[in-house]
């Protein structure tokens, strides 16, 4: 009887600690495919600190991670690289109505293959017979694409130079396509130039009049509610700051 008991208080106390401090915590984030390498690090610091929690990421490209969400994938926070996505989530209640907090920005660069001899100094430049491909991420779903899409509308270039764009899934799709000289020239984000500089080189810094901030936001279908408001405050610590800005992101 005694052996019973022990055994029976022995099973409760594994299932209690287990639920305080065990497999409870693991969350999903989908993030965008330019955070890969910071958010990675993030997740190892976070993990660090907090025992009881585990991270799992899934990358792409952020209009693609909304349609997955959408559809039932079973996420609990969204970091997207731009704020018209996560205002479709927003608006498909995928999130709280006002949820979404920035959490750092970035900007546009036009890149070139390492040994280009392009003299490539404005977007008008693009025009030359000489520049023939230049990726681009699709605009319906990659916000570099959407940015880019928009910097070259602002110059009245989109018509013109629609026929040289290849586009791609994700901004990390671009930067290999110009690293591995496929294409004369590429679209992509600061922070993503700067992993490559053995291959590829900046030509310059788009000009946009819009900010490109990246909010972040718990999925409402959540059912861990609490550890997920707790990465996103992680996020937003000097500790993930810190991370960021090592990766080349600015301030929200």
């Amino acid at each position: 009887m005694l052996k019973s008991t022990l055994a029976r208080g022995a099973v409760v106390a594994g299932i209690v600690l287990c639920s305080a401090h065990g497999f409870a915590a693991e969350i999903t984030v989908s993030a965008a495919a330019s955070l890969t390498d910071a958010f990675k690090e993030i997740g190892q610091r976070y993990e660090a600190q907090y025992a009881d929690a585990k991270v799992q990421f899934n990358f792409g490209a952020s209009g693609a991670l909304l349609q997955q969400i959408a559809k039932g994938a079973p996420v609990d926070v969204f970091a997207s690289a731009d704020q018209e996505t996560m205002r479709q989530a927003e608006q498909k209640a995928l999130i709280e109505l006002g949820g979404g907090r920035n959490f750092a920005s970035n900007s546009l660069l036009l890149v070139v293959p390492i040994k280009s001899t392009q003299p490539l100094k404005s977007l008008s430049d693009l025009k030359s017979s000489t520049v023939t491909r230049i990726a681009i991420g699709n605009p319906a779903s990659v916000p570099v694409g959407r940015y880019a899409k928009y910097a070259l509308e602002q110059a009245g270039l989109w018509s013109e130079l629609e026929p040289k764009l290849i586009n791609t899934q994700n901004v990390r799709q671009s930067l290999d396509y110009v690293s591995r000289a496929e294409v004369d020239a590429a679209f992509v984000y600061a922070t993503d130039a700067n992993l490559l500089k053995n291959s590829v080189k900046t030509a310059f810094q788009v000009p946009l009049d819009v900010a490109i901030s990246y909010p972040m936001a718990k999925i409402a279908s959540s059912n861990q509610s609490a550890e997920a408001n707790r990465f996103i405050t992680f996020v937003l610590s000097p500790t993930g700051q810190s991370v960021l800005k090592k990766y080349g992101f600015q301030k929200p």
